[in-house]
């Protein structure tokens, strides 16, 4: 058990000690809401609501309510992670909903970890009394601002955002970036642009290791951490969609029109940080292109699919063989309330091979606009 708790310890700090990291600060490309993860990711273009800070910071501009407010929760590998996320954005009063701020909260962790680190007594007794535990968590803190030129179709937004990673008592990291995007609109298209950690993020590692700690590691033949730095290079993201209301039949008289939607996307994300298992890589620069799909009824009803994580496999008998990853997902709007499903399949779930191995991720997130006028008239009616 001890080894085991040592394996995972050093591979979660000592992995941070190269200059720059492939995979850093991944708890914040797993993506936020439902209805994103249904559409694989295909947000960048069309994105229009509170998770827009998320996705595209421009797609703030989108948002008409005086407020709107949107949660997610989701749990990991039976429950052993948990990943949450809380969101609100606004228009700056007086601005005709030109502008809008925001905030965004995401905590992804490991809670309740065994800490063996003291199980063995100075004379070589194993006391399950010293066992402790304690939490492994990333965290990340985002600020939003948007601000949209109608006369023109386009829109642009800012995120900077504060990066918190800790690993208990042991270690330490906070790192700050910012993300620059914007959305252009040209009748029933939409372009959207996301420029990711475009200042290139930063995490700077602190550890904390008491004596008997750092001689336990020593004994066990593990290297003492020190102070490091992590870097999270830039990606740019290129999405191209398209929207379209219809019109079901002609209206009764007294009834108004009634409409179905089409929501298409398709976006390329462009990393930097060398050759990745995607589509299209070379040795500087790798192309995962996701596409997403929503049908709506009177933005009532919703349907949503996407596929994404195309990457190429050898099986055990040496064979190269493509797998896509499928998302399906559901919507319901119910008076200001948006209920969001999605259903993923992590791990091998492939359209070009069978789904044997796949894993289920089940995910609910809610949304919810806010009318503050509304709020007013009821507690003046609630207060007479």
């Amino acid at each position: 058990m001890q080894k085991q708790w040592l394996w995972v310890l050093i591979c979660l700090t000592l992995s941070i000690n190269t200059y720059a990291q492939k995979y850093s600060n991944e708890f914040l490309s797993i993506g936020v809401s439902a209805r994103a993860q249904a559409m694989a990711g295909a947000q960048v273009a069309t994105v229009r609501d509170v998770t827009a800070g998320y996705w595209n910071p421009a797609g703030l501009s989108g948002i008409t309510a005086d407020m709107q407010v949107a949660a997610m929760h989701n749990e990991w590998f039976a429950g052993i992670g948990r990943y949450n996320y809380g969101a609100f954005a606004l228009p700056l009063p007086k601005q005709s909903q030109s502008r809008h701020v925001g905030f965004s909260f995401i905590r992804f962790g490991v809670d309740k970890i065994p800490n063996t680190l003291s199980l063995y007594n100075a004379d070589g007794s194993i006391d399950y009394a010293n066992v402790t535990t304690f939490n492994a968590a990333d965290y990340a803190f985002m600020f939003h601002y948007a601000q949209s030129f109608d006369s023109i179709g386009l829109s642009i937004g800012a995120t900077p955002k504060i990066v918190h990673r800790k690993i208990g008592p042991f270690a330490t990291s906070w790192g700050f970036g910012i993300d620059i995007g914007a959305q252009y609109k040209l009748k029933d298209f939409r372009f959207g642009l996301m420029l990711k950690d475009i200042s290139t993020t930063f995490n700077a590692w602190s550890f904390n290791f008491t004596d008997q700690e750092k001689e336990t590691l020593g004994l066990t033949g593990n290297e003492i951490p020190i102070k490091s730095m992590e870097i999270t290079k830039p990606q740019i993201l290129l999405g191209f969609g398209y929207e379209k209301d219809f019109k079901i039949g002609k209206p009764k008289e007294g009834k108004r029109q009634r409409y179905f939607g089409l929501t298409a996307e398709i976006d390329f994300n462009f990393t930097t940080d060398g050759k990745r298992n995607t589509l299209i890589r070379t040795n500087s620069i790798s192309i995962d292109p996701v596409v997403g799909l929503e049908l709506h009824y009177d933005n009532l009803v919703y349907l949503r699919g996407g596929i994404n994580n195309i990457q190429e496999f050898e099986t055990i008998s040496s064979e190269k063989k493509w797998a896509v990853q499928p998302n399906f997902g559901l919507g319901f709007r119910i008076y200001s309330f948006y209920v969001d499903y999605a259903l993923g399949l992590n791990g091998g779930g492939a359209l070009l091979d069978n789904a044997d191995g796949a894993i289920l991720s089940h995910i609910v997130s809610l949304k919810v606009d806010i009318d503050f006028e509304y709020i007013r008239r009821a507690i003046k009616k609630e207060s007479l």
